[in-house]
């Protein structure tokens, strides 16, 4: 059973913190942490592979995802969840709770199971636990105070509803999965197959403008972040990502991501970097 499940408690997808819309262990975080930063992104990495495989029954995603969370707790030594382990050494070392990782468990137990979300409140709480827990870990990691917490939540909220904005005719198309708010849609009387036409209609553009409506609310509330951090580096890291937000919703509004891939460039992503870490020094 062990060896069965060392060759499969992962199910790799290929994708690397290169393929993410934020910097991932950056050359702005302390150097003394980015190895723990790097443990973290490869645990939640592999959870959610499991969670997107789309060859997997939900059950057995769950199977999968429960043994890590056991890994976790130390209730399971197979070395099949191996970074579920390193994780759990690395958040003993560095005094973090283990329940941002047990949060993300959750969120892609979610995703394993629930395929739409009645309305933005209810994807909102998804985002709660799918995306809030990195920026908390961080947050942890570097001793700064939880008053931080509200602020982060708007930004790693705004990341994972960017995201799925970009992703939305993928995910429908391969895992069946819909992040768009059901009322919404409703309203406009566009139904999920409209995520397979070639081009946004009227009435999915207007769905998509809606969530990038309080998306950018998110935005605003994500710009007092920085300025709460008492770490220069994290400060740096959390202003570049808020600009990389804002612009990839500027393009979200004026590109179509059934169309094309909507991302910011290269050059682009960079003069977020070098603004949000040159406005930390203002």
């Amino acid at each position: 059973m062990t060896e069965t499940l060392l060759n499969s408690a992962e199910t790799p997808s290929g994708k690397g913190a290169g393929d993410e819309n934020f910097p991932v262990g950056s050359i702005l975080l302390p150097k003394r942490l980015r190895p723990h930063v790097a443990v973290f992104y490869a645990y939640a990495r592999a959870i959610d592979d499991v969670a997107d495989n789309p060859d997997l029954s939900p059950d057995e995603k769950v199977r999968r995802l429960d043994g890590f969370d056991k890994a976790l707790l130390e209730q399971n030594d197979d070395p099949a969840y191996d970074k579920a382990h390193r994780i759990r050494e690395s958040l003993a070392a560095t005094n973090v709770p283990v329940q941002h990782c047990r949060d993300l468990i959750s969120a892609f137990k979610q995703d394993a199971v629930k395929l739409r979300y009645a309305d933005w409140a209810e994807l909102i709480g998804y985002c709660d636990r799918s995306a809030a827990p990195v920026g908390r870990y961080l947050l942890d990691l570097h001793g700064e105070s939880r008053d931080g917490y509200p602020a982060n939540d708007a930004l790693c909220n705004t990341l994972q509803v960017l995201n799925h904005l970009q992703d939305c005719a993928e995910d429908y198309r391969t895992l069946d999965r819909v992040y768009l708010p059901g009322d919404w849609m409703a309203a406009e009387g566009v139904t999920v197959e409209a995520l397979t036409a070639p081009a946004l209609s009227q009435g999915l553009r207007r769905v998509i403008d809606r969530c990038l409506d309080d998306t950018d609310a998110l935005i605003a509330h994500a710009r007092t972040l920085p300025g709460r951090l008492r770490n220069r580096r994290l400060a740096m890291e959390s202003a570049a990502i808020v600009n990389i937000a804002a612009r990839l919703s500027a393009h979200l509004r004026r590109r179509d991501p059934l169309a094309e891939r909507v991302e910011l460039s290269k050059p682009e992503y960079l003069w977020c970097c070098v603004k949000g870490a040159a406005r930390t020094f203002i």
